[in-house]
Parts: C-alpha cells; structure tokens; sequence
C-alpha cells in the first residue's frame, strides 16, 4: 500500500522556537546586554546620592560587567563565559560587602555550564562552585553584621540552594539533549536499516519471480519443442499434403525453439544457486508452477490449520495467463500466511478472484487488523507488490473499517494473440 507523507504545517510557536534555535549567538547577546544595563542603571541610581568615590564606582562597574556580559558566550563558549563570570564574584568578595543586582548572572552561568560545557571536569567544577557559592557569599556579606548563627545557616542554605537547583536544571536539560541526540541517530539507523531491508526483500522477490518465470518460459519451450518435432517426425512418415514443405517448416520450429531454449537458460539460468558442495546446479525437470487452479488445495491447507477461509473463485480462470496467475496465487498464499500469523484465533477469511477486462485478487479476513502486532522480520506486502508490479498489476494493503484486513490487487489480463 502506497503510503503519503504528509508534513505537516508549523504553527507561530514552532517557528519562534526554530528562529530562537537558529540564533542562539544572537539571543544571547541581547540577554547579556539586557542585564549589563539593567545592572549598570540601578548602580548609577542607587548610589547617587551616596559618598562614593569614583574609583569605589568604577571597580563596582568593572565587576558588573564581569558578572554580565560573558553571559554573551553562555551556550556558544560555556566554559570561558563561566570562567569570567566566576572571576567577576570572587573580584566582588575584594571590592564589595552587600548583594549586587548582577549576582543573578551566578544562577545563569551555572545552568549554562551545567547543560553546555563539553568537558565533564567543568562542569563537575560548575558544582563545586555552586555549593560553595552560599557560604562564600553569607561570610562576605553578613558574617560581620551581628546576624544569628542559625541565620547565617538558612541564608546559606538559600544561597547554596538556589544556585544547586540552576545547576542541576542545566545538567538536566543536557542529559535529555543527549538522549534526544541519541534517539534521533538511532531512528535514523533503524530508518536505514528498514529500507536496506525493504530493498533486500524487493531484490529477493524479483529473484524469486524471476527464478520461476525461468521454470515457466523453459517448460513452454520444452513443450514446444516436443510437438515440434513430433509433428515433422509424423509429417516426414506419413501422408499428406506437400509433405515436404511442412517438413522443413516443422523443422525450422524445432531449431529454433531450442535456440531460444538455450538462450532462456544462458540468460536466466545464473539465478540458480549451487548445491551444498557449491558445484554447479544439477539438471531439473521443467514443469508448470501453480496458478489458480491450485487455489482450491491451497486454501484446503489453509483450513486444515483452523482458519475459516471462504474460496469465491470465478469462473474462466483457466484462460488467465500464466504470469498472472502465478501473481495472483502467490499474493493470496502471503495474504493467508499473514492471517496465520497476524490475523488471531477464531478469524474468517474471504478470498475473492474476479475476472473481466483485469483480474482481481481480494483477501479480506476480521482479524485483528490495525491492533495486530508486528515482530518487523517479514516482508510479506513488499513482496506482493512486487507479485502485483511484476506483471503490470498494483496492490493495496491495510487495516479496514470495522476490524480486520484487506489485500487487494489488480492485474492485468494480457492474451496473446493466435497464431
């Protein structure tokens, strides 16, 4: 069954999403930036009626700016972004004794360190540091302002707390990254792997078709040049009209029917696979493969297993070629090997063959259909479609309204012309 792909439509959420992806240099720079104003304004604001000196000010600016604007590299060089932003707090336990605004940058740089950086010793550092960070920040900013014991504790715990979680959020976010990653590759594989197989299967199928077309083609000739030359044997030893001329006809038939004897097996008889010693093929007996008029033993076999096949058979099959009827008996014998497998206990078959201006194949059964489990080793539809395109035909295959499974084919009826 010929399957559409259809992709579906992005809506505004998923292409703000791809746009923010695609520009994550860009994106953050604007957050780097955002936060270095905001930072720098509120120092100019809330110290301008203050006695601060100019220095004072300026270093407090230098490490703000520390603190902010390597967040700018915090996706595409987390490592050095987070160096920076480490440098700029530790600068700020020399210049300063109270929070800064730019210490939010500490939560974002350990995220990003925890999520981006490529080497597991950073990011194992980018731990550390975030524990660290609480008692580090409680003794340069409140160890000397008379607080409690059990205050300095909570706060610790708040700060180390705080940065622990964005750590920890980062790592996260990388690990599900990474799985993401890894599945994506292996669907890929496995996608790989499925059409290697799908064409492994189609090149077998049309090994098989052609192996079997040989058996055809060589019986027919085979036969031809039976009569042939019975025909000139009785033409050359009896009565008749110009017995002569019928003799050298008779006789250009039989050569040249085993010209194209020889020929047919020259060309199609590489298909044939060695013996368990690998010599060369032994000589076969050519006889007709099966065709409709085998379907009634096929389906009594099938019955014989506990399926209940119903056989709706049209009459005039036996004018179908030989080609056709070859397909028609391979894709219903595929199509009862899958109810088989596939189908469940207690189901019921309907073959149906029609024929007119093409020949029509349907297998519908009230199995399980769409619920039906697939162990992914067989190539039975491939297979069959490969029955149905061999000779000029199509083929559709899938789950019915209602329950069950249908195999449908069309084949067409070629009759060669008498001669």
């Amino acid at each position: 069954m010929t399957t559409e792909t259809i992709t579906p439509r992005r809506g505004p959420t998923a292409r703000v999403r791809s746009w923010f992806a695609a520009h994550t240099g860009l994106v953050d720079l604007v957050i780097a930036g955002s936060m270095w104003v905001v930072t720098s304004l509120g120092y100019a604001i809330s110290y301008a009626g203050l006695p601060v000196g100019a220095v004072e000010m300026l270093l407090l600016f230098v490490v703000a700016s520390l603190q902010t604007l390597p967040l700018a590299w915090r996706r595409t060089r987390p490592e050095l972004g987070f160096g920076l932003v480490v440098l700029g707090h530790v600068a700020q336990l020399v210049v300063a004794d109270s929070p800064m605004p730019s210490n939010l940058s500490s939560l974002m740089a350990g995220y990003a360190v925890a999520a981006y950086a490529p080497r597991r010793w950073v990011r194992r550092l980018g731990l550390v540091a975030a524990v660290a960070s609480g008692p580090l920040a409680v003794w340069d900013w409140y160890a000397y302002d008379g607080a409690s014991v059990l205050a300095l504790v909570l706060m610790t715990i708040l700060f180390s707390g705080l940065a622990l979680v964005c750590w920890l959020w980062g790592d996260l976010t990388r690990k599900r990254r990474e799985l993401v990653a890894r599945l994506q590759e292996q669907n890929l594989a496995l996608r790989r792997d499925r059409d290697q197989r799908a064409r492994i299967a189609a090149q077998d199928e049309r090994t098989r078709i052609a192996r079997e077309m040989h058996d055809v083609v060589a019986h027919s000739l085979s036969v031809v040049v039976v009569q042939a030359d019975g025909a000139a044997y009785a033409a050359e030893h009896g009565g008749g009209f110009d017995r002569e001329q019928a003799v050298r006809a008779l006789e250009t038939i039989g050569a040249t029917a085993r010209e194209a004897l020889a020929e047919t097996r020259h060309l199609v008889g590489v298909l044939r696979t060695t013996d368990d010693e690998g010599s060369a093929p032994h000589p076969v007996e050519y006889a007709p493969t099966e065709g409709l008029g085998d379907l009634p033993d096929l389906v009594d076999r099938v019955a014989a297993t506990g399926i209940d096949v119903d056989l709706d058979l049209a009459p005039g099959t036996a004018a179908v070629p030989r080609d056709a009827g070859l397909a028609a008996y391979r894709i219903v014998q595929e199509s009862l090997t899958n109810v088989i497998k596939h189908a469940g206990p207690a189901a019921r078959v309907a073959v149906r063959v029609t024929t007119g201006d093409v020949l029509g194949v349907e297998v519908r059964d009230d199995g399980r259909g769409a619920a039906a489990t697939d162990d992914g080793d067989g190539h039975g539809i491939i297979g069959m479609r490969e029955r149905a395109t061999s000779v000029g035909g199509s083929l559709t295959a899938g789950p019915v309204p209602g329950g069950g499974f249908a195999v449908r084919a069309t084949l067409p009826l070629r009759h060669e012309e008498a001669r």
